[in-house]
């Protein structure tokens, strides 16, 4: 452990925050349902009294914070998911763009430095020892670097394995949370959702091992993988149909190249009852994303199936996962990290899935309107509602013919017209 300010080791509920934070510390916590609200709480109660402070956010679920709250909180992020869309859209969220798989580097050279972390922790177990509860990701490298620590016990946290674990004197202080554990309902699919969840389970085998990304579309491809048999799991988030994939039996990781026997993962974004199962569970293992994501760890993968989302694909296989049009409501994240791996892989697929529109607009598009997120170089395997278009080893000419055919009928003639006139313009 760093070297830390320990002033407090006792459950506190007075919290006065301006005896630990320094004014312009940058101040880190959990994302999702890690998020310790009653920590967050405090420290937009006590903002005017802390000076300036850099916040830096994962995807945030709580809502607590507010454009109003730039005051006094520079606010940071690697995305605009969750509730950190207001604040994109207000213009006090500055993006820290780049690969999930380097978030750890920056932290651990100190070009992201974290001064405070605050940790939502489950109750020690019998030796003693708080785990880290439902997220690792990139607070493992905190956890090592930050000047104080900070904890909120909530009981109803899992205590999940994967360490590292802490005792009460790495903490500077801890209390009891006040709060409600965050969670969230996932809504029924759609029809659309279904279409393309069905296409995505169509390109996975038995004894895949299995990333998803984090929505409907890829909780929809979950769904249809129960008739499966011995899946394997390596991902960055952990929600509630992954978990129940494992409950069924269709998850055993028995064949996993790597990891055999365990579901690993980086952040558990479940409800109670998937909570209920990640405790005290030794099946499943949270790391950090120094592991998750990283690209040596990704290559000794076999049958790596990674699962992702997109904002809009061009004809040619570009694909944006950060902005509409001008507003900030995605990110770079692991799309990369894991495109890369499973396009690499001895019966890998690579796939991005999203619906051939949005409202009246097509999400399949003649040019982006935002950034080059993954360029067509990775050749994905493009899923709508409509079909799969499998662009690798396909020549530009042949992915515009295969991308066509998964737009949405009605957009297909214009798209078309769109690029001819791109070409000779």
């Amino acid at each position: 452990m760093a070297d830390r300010e320990r002033k407090y080791l006792l459950m506190d509920q007075n919290i006065d925050l301006a005896r630990y934070i320094r004014s312009g510390d940058t101040i880190m916590w959990g994302q999702s349902h890690a998020e310790p609200s009653t920590l967050v709480a405090r420290l937009i109660e006590q903002r005017s009294e802390l000076g300036r402070l850099r916040v830096f956010l994962g995807i945030s679920l709580g809502g607590q914070l507010s454009p109003e709250h730039a005051d006094h909180f520079d606010f940071v992020g690697y995305g605009g998911g969750g509730t950190n869309r207001r604040l994109a859209e207000a213009g006090v969220l500055d993006i820290l763009p780049g690969h999930y798989s380097r978030l750890p580097h920056l932290i651990r050279s100190g070009s992201l430095k974290i001064d405070v972390l605050f940790l939502q922790v489950p109750p020690p177990n019998a030796q003693g020892y708080y785990s880290l509860g439902m997220a690792r990701e990139y607070l493992v490298e905190a956890v090592s670097t930050a000047r104080v620590i900070i904890g909120e016990v909530h009981p109803d946290a899992p205590w999940t394995f994967g360490g590292p674990y802490l005792k009460k004197e790495d903490f500077a202080l801890l209390i009891d949370s006040k709060s409600t554990l965050l969670s969230t309902q996932p809504s029924a699919a759609s029809p659309v959702e279904d279409g393309i969840g069905r296409n995505v389970a169509s390109l996975i085998e038995d004894g895949a091992t299995i990333q998803t990304g984090i929505g409907s579309i890829p909780d929809a491809a979950l769904s249809f993988l129960h008739d499966r048999r011995d899946l394997g799991v390596h991902t960055g988030s952990i929600g509630d149909k992954m978990i129940a994939l494992q409950e069924s039996g269709a998850v055993t990781n028995s064949r996993k190249s790597i990891d055999p026997g365990l579901t690993v993962g980086g952040v558990i974004m479940a409800g109670p009852e998937g909570r209920k199962f990640a405790h005290l569970n030794p099946l499943i293992e949270l790391r950090g994303t120094g592991y998750t994501h990283d690209p040596q760890v990704l290559g000794r993968i076999k049958n790596f199936v990674a699962l992702n989302s997109a904002i809009e694909v061009d004809l040619t296989g570009q694909i944006n996962s950060e902005m509409v049009g001008h507003r900030y409501v995605g990110a770079v994240g692991g799309i990369i990290d894991f495109l890369r791996a499973a396009g690499s892989s001895e019966g890998g697929v690579p796939i991005v899935a999203l619906p051939s529109t949005a409202g009246s607009k097509s999400r399949i598009v003649s040019r982006l309107s935002g950034p080059v997120s993954v360029s067509r170089a990775e050749s994905c395997v493009i899923v709508t509602e409509h079909g799969i278009a499998d662009l690798r080893g396909l020549t530009l000419r042949e992915r515009v013919q295969h991308m066509l055919q998964i737009a949405h009928p009605d957009h297909r003639e214009a798209l078309d017209r769109q690029l001819r006139e791109g070409l000779t313009a």
